[in-house]
């Protein structure tokens, strides 16, 4: 099916971004799945080869062209090899962290981590979920007490992604008891007294993507390190988190559609039963049924990227892409990994890898469950409608 939400500037990104991952993250994937955590020095390769700060200002060595599209070719292309794992990191990096960076951060603070951030020499990480608190982002407890030009910060995360390799860390924290309104962004610099990580954690999946537990123990951060006003975290989170759940869903798309091409090279070259599987009506039946969820999805996700684009990204829309492309993802690529059979179940097999990789989707950016209550939130019930006129005639 032809798309065309990109153009030739973003496509000759894409060949760029696919000649990088084929030699600087492919050779090196299954050491990096063994290990937990790629190498650190991918950051700084991504950042020489221009793959990082896309929109951050030319100022800054960036690209200066604030446009997701070419993020996007990037969380496709390490979607499309295999490799989305090791390469979720720089999509992380790009996707999720500098854009609190670029939205909220101050002049003298952009000098200090945006030149950093570009090169790979700052790796971007974004603390918010804690032991106990999952996706609901408001009931947060580590804290930040305010003590001369320091905060204070006492607490634990968990299920951190970039982790262990991170250096420059957005950190959520609680400065008052307000559910919403005590929420503050701090940065959170490498060597920070009081910070210490806790367990290189041990996924199913997705084991060379770095997840660590961070712990704080009266760690003091300076003042000057707070993104925003102290209290505007909650909205700030608000805003990014479209972007987030966007990226979740290019990705989704993208490793569902790269599982079924080799799904149909495998059924076409398999034969049980005196012929090829591809042969048998209802494998063919379900192979058609399967294109359509991709193609419909893909459908979807293309217009998200060009109204995001655009600024017109709703964020209700946004979590309806996320939980519809993720949950399409699993199936898929469950019913893929079927066809293969018992190969299916072998490592091996870029089925059986995808099968476990793709497990977390509907879980990390939010689960299905709350995707559901964001849009759920979002519906014109015609009741609401009416007992809002009512309280304001």
């Amino acid at each position: 099916m032809e798309r065309r939400v990109y153009d030739d500037e973003h496509q000759a990104v894409r060949e760029l971004a696919a000649e990088f991952v084929t030699r600087e993250i492919v050779p090196h994937h299954d050491r990096w799945e063994q290990e937990g955590k790629v190498d650190p020095d991918l950051f700084r390769r991504a950042g020489a080869a221009g793959l990082l700060g896309m929109s951050v200002p030319e100022e800054y060595g960036g690209g200066g062209v604030p446009d997701f599209r070419y993020n996007a070719v990037l969380v496709e292309e390490v979607a499309r090899q295999g490799v989305f794992a090791s390469g979720l990191g720089l999509t992380l990096h790009n996707d999720l962290c500098l854009p609190y960076y670029l939205a909220y951060a101050t002049t003298e603070q952009r000098a200090r981590w945006l030149a950093g951030l570009v090169s790979g020499e700052l790796i971007g990480a974004i603390a918010m979920t804690e032991p106990g608190g999952g996706s609901d982002l408001a009931a947060l407890r580590t804290t930040a007490r305010r003590d001369g030009d320091d905060y204070v910060v006492n607490g634990s995360k968990i299920f951190i992604s970039n982790g262990m390799n991170a250096n420059l860390i957005l950190l959520v924290a609680r400065t008052s008891e307000e559910r919403h309104g005590g929420l503050t962004i701090l940065v959170l610099e490498e060597g920070t007294p009081g910070f210490s990580r806790g367990r290189l954690l041990d996924k199913v999946g997705m084991r060379s993507s770095d997840t660590a537990e961070l712990i704080f123990e009266d760690a003091r951060i300076p003042v000057a390190n707070r993104l925003g006003e102290e209290g505007d975290g909650w909205g700030q989170l608000m805003h990014n988190l479209s972007q987030e759940r966007l990226s979740l869903a290019v990705s989704a798309v993208a490793m569902a559609s790269a599982v079924f091409t080799e799904t149909l090279a495998y059924v076409d070259d398999r034969h049980a039963f005196g012929g090829p599987l591809s042969g048998r009506e209802s494998i063919r039946m379900l192979l058609a049924e399967l294109r359509t969820e991709i193609d419909v999805a893909q459908t979807f996700v293309d217009r998200c990227l060009a109204d995001h684009v655009e600024g017109r990204l709703d964020p209700a829309v946004a979590a309806e892409a996320k939980w519809w492309t993720t949950e399409m993802q699993t199936r898929v690529i469950d019913r893929c990994l079927q066809l293969h059979g018992g190969y299916g179940y072998m490592r091996e097999f870029r089925v059986a890898r995808a099968f476990l990789d793709s497990r977390a989707q509907t879980i990390y950016g939010g689960t299905t469950e709350v995707m559901k209550q964001i849009i759920a939130k979002a519906l014109p019930f015609p009741s609401s409608a009416a007992q809002t006129s009512r309280r304001n005639p």
